[in-house]
C-alpha cells in the first residue's frame, strides 16, 4: 500500500501562526494553523530595488476578499480587490438550472476600496457605487463571517446577504513568488445561511449550502498566471471540499496551497499540473502520485479582458461538471463525479 503522507513534504505540515507575517522586512513562508494578526506586506523589502526597496510595493500589491456560495440551483462569486492601480467589485452568478453565466463588475479607484487588514475581531471588506456594493464582517477567530452586497445593470439586479460558519480547519499560507516576494492566502470552508435574489427569484440557503471564503494579498510579477479549481458541499452528512491551485510559487513541492477540505480538518495535497483542451472547456489536473485524478468539464464562463499596451488581462471564472478523485493523507480516496465545479484561468501581464 502507498504511503501517500510521504508525497508531502514536511514544509507543508502545518505550523503555528506567528504573530506577524512580516518583520523587520522578511516575509515568513508556509502553511499556518490560524489567522495572522499582523499582515502589512508594504514592509516587506523588495531586494531587487536595493536602493529603494519598498518604493513600488503599493502599485505591485494585489488584495482582495472574495466568497464562493453553493446554493442548490446556483453558485455566487462575489468579490472585491484592490488591484494597486484601480480597485473593482465582482458579482459572478451560476444558474446550475440553465448553465447560463450572469455577471455585473465595476471599475473604482483604489481609494474607493476597503481591504481588511486581517480577518479578526470584526474587520471589514467593503466597497460601494451608486449601482453596486459588497461587504465583508470578518470574525474569524470566533470562525464567522458575513458577506453582503448589491448590484444591478442593465435591467438585471443582484442581492444577497449570508451569514458563515466554519466547517473545517482554515488553509492560511504564504508562498513565495521570488525573493521576499509572498503570497498570503487563507481559504476557509463554511456552512452558509441566508438568501440571494436574482431579480424577482429568490435562491434560499438550505442544509447542504456551503461556502469559501478568501482572503488574498500578494506580489504577483509582472507576466504571471494562474489555475485554480475548487469545489464544496456535503458528502452524506460530512463537510467537503478541495482546493487545487498551480500558480507562480517558485517552489511548488514546498509552498503550494492545494489541499482537501475535511469537517473539522484538511488533508495538504502534493504539486499539481493543469492541462486544458485547445478551447479551455476541459481542465484535466493531475500530481504525480495519485492523490489527484480530476477532470473538470465547462458548461459555462465570465470572461473578462483587458489589452492597454504595458496592461493585459485575461480572466476567465468557469463553471461545470467534475469527474474523478482525490486522495487523503490516509490514501482514502474521495470521488467527485457529478459535484459542481469553479474555476479560474487567468494570465496577467501587469
Amino acid at each position: 500500500m502507498e504511503n501517500f503522507a510521504s508525497f508531502i513534504s514536511p514544509r507543508r505540515q502545518t505550523v503555528p501562526t506567528p504573530k506577524q507575517l512580516v518583520t523587520e522586512g522578511k516575509a515568513v513562508f508556509g502553511t499556518f494553523d490560524k489567522e495572522f494578526e499582523s499582515i502589512e506586506l508594504l514592509t516587506c523589502v523588495d531586494p531587487i530595488y536595493r536602493y529603494f526597496p519598498n518604493r513600488f510595493n503599493r502599485f505591485r500589491l494585489t488584495l482582495w476578499e472574495a466568497c464562493e456560495v453553493h446554493l442548490d440551483n446556483g453558485v455566487l462569486l462575489a468579490a472585491v480587490s484592490d488591484m494597486g492601480l484601480f480597485g473593482m467589485i465582482l458579482h459572478v452568478f451560476f444558474d446550475k438550472r440553465t448553465q447560463k453565466v450572469y455577471s455585473w463588475k465595476q471599475l473604482l479607484k483604489r481609494s474607493s476600496t476597503t481591504i481588511a487588514p486581517n480577518l479578526l475581531g470584526g474587520s471589514i471588506s467593503e466597497a460601494s457605487t451608486k449601482k453596486a456594493a459588497i461587504r465583508f464582517v470578518n470574525q474569524f477567530e470566533a470562525g464567522h463571517c458575513r458577506v453582503e452586497g448589491a448590484h444591478s445593470s442593465e435591467g438585471l439586479a443582484l442581492e444577497y446577504a449570508f451569514e458563515l460558519e466554519r466547517v473545517s480547519l482554515p488553509c492560511v499560507v504564504s508562498i513565495p513568488f521570488g525573493p521576499n516576494r509572498p503570497l498570503y492566502t487563507q481559504k476557509d470552508l463554511f456552512r452558509a445561511k441566508g438568501s440571494l435574489r436574482l431579480n424577482d427569484e429568490r435562491f434560499t440557503a438550505t442544509d447542504q449550502t456551503t461556502a469559501v471564503v478568501d482572503d488574498h494579498k500578494g506580489y504577483y510579477p509582472y507576466k504571471a498566471h494562474y489555475d485554480w479549481l475548487s469545489t464544496m458541499g456535503r458528502r452524506g452528512e460530512e463537510y467537503f471540499g478541495i482546493n487545487l491551485t498551480c500558480n507562480q510559487s517558485i517552489d511548488q513541492e514546498n509552498y503550494n496551497e492545494n489541499m482537501i477540505w475535511l469537517q473539522g480538518a484538511i488533508s495538504p495535497l502534493p504539486p499539481i499540473t493543469f492541462t486544458h483542451n485547445e478551447d479551455s472547456t476541459l481542465w484535466q489536473v493531475r500530481d504525480q502520485h495519485d492523490m489527484v485524478n480530476v477532470t473538470f468539464t465547462r458548461a459555462d464562463q465570465f470572461h473578462m479582458g483587458v489589452n492597454a499596451g504595458l496592461i493585459k488581462i485575461d480572466y476567465a471564472i468557469a463553471f461545470g461538471e467534475l469527474s474523478g478523485y482525490v486522495r487523503d493523507l490516509d490514501g482514502k480516496q474521495y470521488v467527485l463525479d457529478g459535484m459542481m465545479g469553479i474555476g479560474e484561468d487567468k494570465t496577467l501581464r501587469f
